[in-house]
């Protein structure tokens, strides 16, 4: 997937497209089988609302500081992002490999009467381009060909434009706590998190940079038993980060 012509498929891994379009029916209910995106939701749009104030000199009072810019989420799952996305003003875009998911986030958005442009399919073969956002939460750990889905990433990017990623970090503490635990102790569904597939935040880095992407300075997202969730210099069990064109 290194030019659009040669993008394929194999970057959706069917089983995991699979796995995640069986959480579809119930992806919106915050007690539900994804209880625990609910809690990440907010963290994760703390770390976005403050990126997209300083990269696009926002004022952080406002209300909608994405008006007149396009936004793309790549993993969309049911919407959770996409409509926040939407409520800042953003023209939305939003992909994900499983249907299922795309038909939840489309009957939500309805719901809501919010407008965003739903797709379903392997995002370098929708041929998207020029977005001054581009977002990806948890998603590069669950794709096959990692350089491949970083590249396709690069093509959606305009210039000027600024991209948040976040992902697992492969640790023994993510390995205990992200896996075992949170899967035994029903946290997510079982079969969501494979630890070899989880990547590092200077593996994370060397992948951008070959798809010529320059890497921030990675924020933890750590749990403690006071604050939960939070934002963190911890990167032990999950980062968040801010991309930009080299």
């Amino acid at each position: 997937m290194s030019n659009a012509t040669t993008l394929s498929a194999q970057t959706i891994r069917p089983e995991e497209a699979a796995h995640f379009g069986k959480l579809a029916a119930d992806w919106w209910d915050p007690k539900g089988q994804s209880a625990m995106l609910h809690k990440l939701n907010p963290v994760r749009l703390g770390f976005i609302r403050a990126a997209i104030d300083t990269h696009f000199a926002a004022d952080p009072r406002g209300l909608r500081p994405l008006a007149g810019k396009r936004a793309l989420d790549v993993g969309c799952g049911a919407g959770l992002l996409a409509e926040p996305l939407h409520r800042m003003g953003a023209a939305v875009t939003a992909v994900d490999a499983a249907a299922e998911n795309i038909a939840a986030a489309r009957a939500h958005a309805e719901g809501a009467g919010l407008t965003i442009d739903y797709r379903h399919g392997e995002l370098a073969e929708l041929g998207l381009a020029g977005f001054d956002l581009v977002t990806s939460m948890e998603v590069i750990e669950h794709v096959a060909d990692k350089p491949a889905f970083v590249a396709a990433l690069a093509q959606t990017l305009g210039q000027g434009g600024l991209m948040v990623l976040s992902t697992p970090n492969r640790t023994p503490a993510s390995r205990v706590l992200m896996v075992e635990a949170a899967e035994r102790l029903g946290m997510v569904p079982r079969g969501t998190h494979h630890w070899d597939d989880f990547i590092t935040p200077i593996e994370l880095h060397d992948l951008l940079e070959a798809a010529g992407l320059k890497m921030g300075n990675p924020q933890g997202i750590a749990w403690g038993p006071a604050k939960g969730l939070h934002l963190s210099d911890d990167l032990a069990l999950n980062y968040i980060v801010t991309v930009t064109r080299a």
